[in-house]
């Protein structure tokens, strides 16, 4: 049992070898909570999710941190633009995502830090880059030399003399154009804080440098993020922490974006799908299923038949579970291990979609098991089942998805129950006094409301199409 991962920096599949025996370590790049956050956003959240679960599931302790990014040009400008406070604006953004992290069944991470609350560790570790050579001041900004680092761009793949560095406004001093901020200078009006070098407030870059080195040490396993991170953020992530003295991360894992009409889903390009409206929309765990299981690798194309399809895709596992469970009369346990191919699967680069297509095939399985009859196979086919759900957290049966209705799915469908089954009798009792044409146009009447009827051995049964 070895996990493959696919690393960015050496850009090939590796065999995991943690640094500790029995456990890994991840630093995820969370939220810049700006705005709300798009499905795009939340994208990232699930398949760090799956990737701690499937971990998890192998045996091992994960300790698993998700920042917050809670100060940047974007959020100071629109506290200006809407005369609110700063943090006010952050803090409403962070629930949100925090909310959607929630409502879409991701679990809560070890810990997550805010970049404001560790100025002080941004302190100290300018400070012994300044005195390594690596950093220096200039007009009350501190700034990375980027040529004292000779392994600046390694992860990105790209020559320093092309290097177009992204620059804000106010970064004066340079020394080369390439050199990039981690520290800027206070502007009237904008929050700052006190250092040695006259106060300002952190750049982007340099917060998940002193947060990683903060709660995961000098080295540790797996740091992951979008890919659009991968210049300048993390690029410059490992250059700080790396001169600093770090080993940093010995892996590195991109996500794929969520695309619509093949560009970037985000909110500067007014395409954005907010979490909030789309969970109005669709039952949460649909939209988890649709966003969790295409490989973290690979661009989602964002389309509501694509949506459609997934839910009636997650409808057939569903109507399984609900059938087995009823023929079973009590809750069918998980199995205790996943079958042999989805855990191929998984463990070579978390391969969710190959994964899913065991799940698919177990369900077909037992639901030939259902038709046969063959109440054990059935029974012992939803046990795998759910166990592979669980691990995509997608398992309706679990307590996070009963809890998310407060009970309310359960109570709702044995009210529905009981009217379609009145509505059966009904069309048994035309059926029996041989009026087929009432009895077709009651089956019609319920398939327009959107329920299926099956006429089984044991008598009709319905599910939602």
């Amino acid at each position: 049992m070895t996990i493959r991962l696919y690393d960015t920096s050496s850009r090939q599949i590796r065999d995991f070898s943690p640094l500790r025996p029995g456990c890994v370590s991840i630093y995820l790049c969370g939220a810049t909570v700006q705005a709300a956050p798009h499905i795009g956003h939340i994208r990232s959240g699930l398949n760090f999710d799956i990737m701690r679960r499937w971990f998890a599931y192998r045996g091992y302790d994960v300790t698993f941190v998700r920042n917050v990014t809670d100060i940047d040009d974007k959020i100071i400008a629109k506290a200006a633009d809407q005369g609110r406070p700063w943090w006010a604006i952050g803090y409403e953004n962070e629930r949100a995502f925090n909310d959607g992290y929630t409502a879409l069944g991701c679990l809560p991470p070890t810990v997550e830090p805010r970049a404001t609350g560790h100025v002080p560790e941004m302190i100290e570790m300018m400070r012994g880059l300044i005195e390594r050579g690596h950093a220096y001041a200039a007009d009350g900004n501190v700034y990375f030399d980027v040529r004292s680092f000779p392994g600046y761009l390694e992860l990105s793949n790209q020559e320093l003399d092309n290097l177009l560095q992204p620059s804000g406004e106010g970064e004066t001093g340079k020394r080369d154009p390439r050199d990039f901020a981690m520290w800027k200078a206070a502007k009237p009006g904008e929050p700052s804080w006190e250092t040695p070098w006259g106060r300002g407030r952190p750049g982007w870059h340099l917060e998940c440098s002193a947060m990683a080195h903060k709660y995961l040490g000098e080295a540790f396993d797996i740091h992951g993020g979008g890919i659009d991170l991968i210049f300048p953020h993390h690029e410059n992530e490992i250059a700080q922490a790396k001169a600093f003295g770090d080993e940093f991360a010995r892996y590195w894992l991109h996500n794929a974006w969520v695309t619509i009409s093949g560009e970037k889903m985000a909110k500067s390009l007014g395409n954005s799908v907010l979490v909030s409206e789309m969970l109005k929309r669709w039952r949460p765990i649909v939209l988890r299923y649709y966003l969790g299981t295409p490989h973290y690798r690979s661009m989602i194309e964002y389309s509501e038949a694509a949506l459609r399809e997934a839910e009636a895709a997650f409808a057939r596992i569903e109507g399984f579970v609900q059938r087995v469970t009823e023929k079973a009369g009590k809750t069918v346990p998980p199995a205790a291990e996943v079958p042999p191919a989805f855990a191929e699967a998984m463990d070579d680069d978390l391969g969710v979609p190959q994964a899913l297509a065991i799940v698919h095939t177990t369900v077909r399985q037992g639901n030939a098991a259902l038709t046969a009859d063959d109440k054990e196979t059935a029974v012992a086919r939803l046990a795998e089942v759910r166990a592979m759900l669980g691990v995509l957290g997608l398992d309706p049966l679990a307590e996070q998805w009963s809890e998310a209705d407060g009970g309310r799915g359960e109570e709702l469908h044995g009210v529905v129950d009981s009217l379609v089954s009145l509505v059966l009798d009904q069309r048994q009792a035309a059926r029996t006094r041989k009026d087929y044409a009432t009895a077709d146009a009651i089956r019609d009447q319920l398939q327009q409301s959107g329920l299926v009827i099956e006429d089984t051995p044991s008598g009709p049964r319905w599910s939602l199409s």
